[in-house]
This record gives C-alpha cells, sequence and structure tokens, in this order.
C-alpha cells in the first residue's frame, strides 16, 4: 500500500461510496470503513464486544449496529450505547485523489491502564461478567500491580452493599493471599473471579451509606472498645459503626483495631459458623494489599456481619447432651464474653515457655469435652500463646477434612471446612493481635472440632509421609491430579496424588499452582475458595512450627501435608463444575490477543 506520513491508502472513493462499506487490513489491522451521510468513517472491525465483524453489521442514522449481540455504537466516535459492549476504536480518515486514506496507528486518547480501570469499573457496576473479564486480564498485562484493581474492588465492594463485608470480599481477600502462588496465567483468573463475586454481591443491592465518627479523638481505648462491644451485643449497628470509624480516625494501631474488632467476634462463640472471624480476619489481610488507607470502610463493614450474627451458645448442638458452653464459661470466667479466668491463666504462664506435649493433639481430636479444655486451660498457665494453641487446633481442623468419611451426607463437607476456616482465622488474628480474647476464639475453635468427630467414622487414611515413595515423576502425579477434578467422586484418590507427589519430592510450589488452577478454573464456590486459601496458608505456616520435644521431622511434615491433602479431598468433592466462569475468561483472553471468536 502506498504511504503518505501516517496514512496509508485503503480504499477508492468511488467504490466506498458505491458500496456503502469496505473490509481491509491496513498495516495488520482489520478496518470496517463506512460512507454515510456523505461522510467516510474507519472502525476497527472487530465489535469491542465479542470480535464480530462490524462491516457485517448495519448503519442507520449515524448509528452502527453490530448483528451479533446488537451493540449499537456512534459511528463518528465510536462510543457505544451499550456498556456492556465497550466503545470500538475509530481511525482517522483523509480523503485524496480519489483514494480513502486512513491512518492505522492514531495516538490513543488514553493509555491501556487507565482505560482498563474505567471498564473495571463499569464492569462492577452493571455486573457485566465479560467486561470484568476484560478489564482484569487488561490491567494485568498492561503491567498494573494486582493490589491496584484490589483496592478498586474493596472500595466497590464496601460502598455498595449496606450488607456489609460478605463472601464477595472474602474471596477478593483470600485470592489476594494466594497471588504470588498462582501460575501468572491465573492470576488473572483470580482476578477477574474475585470482581465478578464482588459484582454478584453487590448486584441490586442497596448501597452503604456511612454513619460519621464521634466528633472527638480522646475517648480512652478501653472505654471505646467497651462501648464497640456493647453496641454489638445489643445488635446495635449504628452506635457499633461509629465506635469503630472513631477507633480508625483516632489513629488506633493496626493490633489495637484488630483487638476491637476480634474481641467482639469472641464474645459469642462460633458466630455464624465461623464466618464472622473469618471474615473479620480477611478484612485485615485485604489491606495488607489494598493499603492502610481503605482501612476506614473495610473495617466499618464488619458492622453489620457482627451485628446479625447467629451465635451457636444459642444452639442446641452446643449445649446437649453436654452443656459445651458451661464448660467454656467456667474457663472464661462467668460467662461467654468474659475473659477473667482467661487473663488469671495468662498471668500463671508469664515467663514460662510452652512445648507441645504427648498426647496434646490426639486429645484435641478426641471424644471427651472436658479433656479438651482442661488440655487447653493446662496449655495457657503453662505458658502457651493464643498463636500456638491456634496453630495446634486449626492442624486438627485439617486433619477432620482430611479423614473426612465419604458415606457421610454431601452438605457436611461444609461442617468440617467452616470449622478449618475458623481455626485458620484464629490463627490469622492471632498473629495480629495478642489480645486475651482470642484465646477464647482457640477453645471455641476446638469446641468446633469436638463437634465434628462422628464425621471422621471411620476416618479417611492419611497417607503418611513416606509412604507413596512410588519413585514417579512428580509432572505425571500433578497431570493425574488435575485428572481427578475433571471426574465426580475421586476424592480419596485425589488424596492420595499429594501424597505421592510430596513423597516422589515434588515441588510444592508446583504443587499449590496446579491446584490453584484446579481451582480457578472451576465455577468454584465461596467454600472451596476459602479452603484452598488456608490450606496454602498453613501449608507454609507449617515450615516455622517448633515441634514438641517428643516429635521430629515426620510430625512436622504431617502437619505440612495434611491441609493440602484436605484441600485436595475438599475439591474433588466439589469438581467438577459446568466451567461457565473459565468460557468466559476464555473469551476475554482470546478477544485481548486479537484472535476471532466469530468463524464465518
Amino acid at each position: 500500500m502506498a504511504t503518505t506520513d501516517d496514512f496509508r491508502t485503503a480504499v477508492s472513493l468511488e467504490e466506498l461510496r458505491e458500496r456503502g462499506r469496505a473490509q481491509v487490513s491496513v498495516d495488520g489491522t482489520p478496518l470496517a470503513l463506512f460512507h454515510h451521510e456523505g461522510e467516510v468513517r474507519a472502525v476497527d472491525n472487530r465489535c469491542p464486544h465479542m470480535g464480530f465483524p462490524l462491516s457485517e453489521g448495519t448503519v442507520d442514522d449515524g448509528v452502527l449496529t453490530c448483528h451479533w449481540h446488537h451493540a449499537r455504537f456512534e459511528l463518528a466516535c465510536g462510543d457505544t450505547f451499550d456498556p456492556w459492549a465497550d466503545d470500538v476504536q475509530t481511525y482517522p480518515v483523509e480523503v485524496r485523489g480519489g483514494e480513502v486514506y486512513v491512518d492505522p496507528d492514531p495516538e490513543r486518547e488514553r493509555p491501556p491502564a487507565e482505560h482498563w480501570e474505567s471498564r473495571l469499573e463499569t464492569g462492577l457496576e452493571e455486573n457485566l461478567g465479560l467486561v470484568l473479564a476484560k478489564a482484569t486480564i487488561g490491567l494485568l498485562e498492561a503491567g498494573v500491580d494486582y493490589r491496584e484493581p484490589t483496592a478498586t474492588i474493596l472500595d466497590f465492594g464496601t460502598d455498595y452493599r449496606e450488607g456489609g463485608w460478605g463472601s464477595g470480599l472474602t474471596i477478593l481477600g483470600c485470592l489476594a493471599n494466594a497471588i504470588d502462588d498462582l501460575a501468572p496465567e491465573d492470576r488473572k483468573r483470580a482476578l477477574y473471579t474475585a470482581a465478578r463475586r464482588v459484582a454478584a454481591d453487590c448486584a441490586g443491592e442497596p448501597p452503604n451509606f456511612d454513619q460519621p465518627s464521634l466528633s472527638t479523638r480522646e475517648v480512652p481505648f478501653d472505654r471505646l472498645k467497651r462501648w464497640f462491644r456493647d453496641c454489638v451485643e445489643v445488635r446495635d449497628a449504628d452506635g457499633a459503626e461509629r465506635c469503630l470509624r472513631t477507633a480508625v480516625a483516632a489513629d488506633r494501631s493496626e493490633s489495637e483495631l484488630a483487638e476491637l474488632v476480634f474481641a467482639a467476634a469472641t464474645d459469642h462463640p462460633y458466630l455464624s459458623t465461623g464466618h464472622v472471624l473469618d471474615f473479620a480476619n480477611t478484612a485485615f489481610e485485604s489491606l495488607e494489599h489494598a493499603g492502610p488507607e481503605h482501612a476506614d470502610d473495610a473495617i466499618a463493614a464488619l458492622v453489620e456481619p457482627l451485628v446479625t450474627a447467629d451465635r451457636s451458645d444459642e444452639r442446641s448442638s452446643w449445649r446437649r447432651p453436654v452443656d459445651l458452653v458451661v464448660l467454656l464459661e467456667d474457663v472464661y470466667g462467668g460467662d461467654v464474653a468474659a475473659t477473667e479466668g482467661l487473663e488469671a491463666l495468662v498471668a500463671e504462664g508469664e515467663g514460662s515457655s510452652w512445648s507441645v506435649p504427648e498426647g496434646f493433639r490426639e486429645t484435641l481430636l478426641a471424644d471427651d469435652p472436658e479433656a479438651i479444655v482442661d488440655a487447653l486451660a493446662d496449655a495457657v498457665r503453662e505458658g502457651a500463646t493464643s498463636e500456638a494453641l491456634a496453630s495446634e487446633v486449626v492442624h486438627a481442623a485439617a486433619t477432620r477434612i482430611a479423614q473426612f468419611g465419604t458415606a457421610n451426607e454431601f452438605s457436611d463437607w461444609n461442617t468440617v471446612h467452616h470449622t478449618f476456616t475458623y481455626a485458620n482465622a484464629v490463627h490469622g488474628a492471632s498473629r495480629r493481635t495478642d489480645a486475651v480474647e482470642l484465646y477464647r476464639g482457640v477453645f471455641d475453635a476446638a469446641i468446633s472440632v469436638y463437634l465434628d468427630r462422628f464425621l471422621n467414622t471411620p476416618p479417611a487414611p492419611i497417607p503418611e509421609p513416606g509412604a507413596n515413595d512410588t519413585g514417579r515423576d512428580p509432572e505425571g502425579v500433578l497431570e493425574d491430579l488435575l485428572e481427578t477434578f475433571d471426574v465426580e467422586g475421586e476424592v480419596d484418590e485425589a488424596g492420595r496424588l499429594v501424597g505421592e507427589f510430596l513423597d516422589c519430592g515434588g515441588d510444592p510450589g508446583e504443587l499449590k499452582r496446579t491446584l490453584g488452577h484446579a481451582l480457578l478454573r472451576e465455577d468454584a464456590g465461596f467454600h472451596a475458595i476459602q479452603n484452598f486459601e488456608a490450606a496454602v496458608r498453613q501449608f507454609d505456616l507449617a515450615d516455622g512450627h517448633p515441634d514438641g520435644e517428643h516429635t521430629g521431622r515426620v510430625d512436622r511434615e504431617s502437619r505440612r501435608r495434611t491441609p493440602m491433602i484436605a484441600t485436595a479431598r475438599y475439591m474433588a468433592a466439589h469438581f467438577p463444575t459446568r466451567r461457565e466462569a473459565e468460557q468466559t475468561f476464555t473469551i476475554a483472553a482470546r478477544l485481548n490477543r486479537g484472535e476471532a471468536i466469530h468463524e464465518g
């Protein structure tokens, strides 16, 4: 083609006027040219919605309509009338000597990152899955750090959901936590999954209207903590929110903010089957990715789940046949919201260094709630920190999933799952603050482990370290593991393959990436995403776990592998799904690469 400055010849004006339209490629750019109302217009021939050739569309009254999904575009500027379609790129044209010239590489009005950030906001507002997929892929491919869209999604989720923190924002936090353990392409899937789940949570919901902080910044911390707990206790959302926002406005430390929230979240045991404390822990973790400047709205979003929570001390399972609440109250010092008894135990253990005694882990999984409570109380008395105890309890909870009997009702997978993610959240919270109230979370989690005991009857075997060293290539084992998720019911095989992979010297990073890919290609539910993130977290933390004097390398290896076996079994029980979201993601990825979706 002839070249004149930045313009290239495209088609003769006479031919274009006669036909009304032309499809051409200029320097590799597919273009649709139109002669309409005496003007020549050029647009990208690929409909920005799903790539249908716009040269096959209709132009009427200055509007170009795609025939595939009827997206409409203002022909002169390319702007769409339909937010789900995106604007189409237009190109400068000139008529010279009877020929139409086009500049195939005009200066863009704004850089790709800015464009995709705008599209992310539109996708969230309109709950448009394909737009969100394109935007999240486009942002990461433009070199934008995942933290920036994470912050955008977090702000949207807290602003546009009156119900406060929910499953969508928890998914956002979980996947942000796990993003470094994912393959690069799966990081895009993770961000897309988080965006679509937050958008779905907010769709059709009333927006949130903030309560202001108190005018004073001089309220002593202990008093503010009492006020906040009292408001939560009587389910006063407005008062509780003002207390929390006052704490943020007064520049209270992260540890103090955590103490406020986790104290209220443990004033009753196991609120809403553990979701409330898990939401709270994930909110603080999300701020590590989005930045502390988002703390005000993120933490305030926890109020609604707190004040509307179901309280396990009001449930029969915690009262009959053994009154488990009374057992806890005896330790706490009067009622489920007390801490005097715990404070006395902590004082006794001051200066002592606790190590895991022989039989302790077996006690946590046994059938005697009094022995469990006594063992935990003795540990506190001997100097055990809430973090050390939470580590033991979360391992017991992971064991329940790893040994879950498939003869149980399918819904009971979530019974053991809730205990695991609650215990994981307590563990995470204990690493954020040393508030004495976190001991209550440990005791509550241990009681939930006890209540789940019948779901391990009979217990599924956990492959012992070294028992499955088949000498196979670890990559081949991972291929087999991925295939198990294509078949329903391969629960035990999935667990066995994880054990085999580790025994054959496989790289744990590759295991995480494989499980992460298996998760994100599915229409994975909220719980599956939680479960994966918690398992990866516990796997990583096990490396630094101090063993008791009577334990050794095999025990530590067991602590690493148990959560990974547990999550592989949980995922195998819930997969495969229809993979509708993966279809949308694949379409978006192909469109962003410029591939043709429409064949014809």
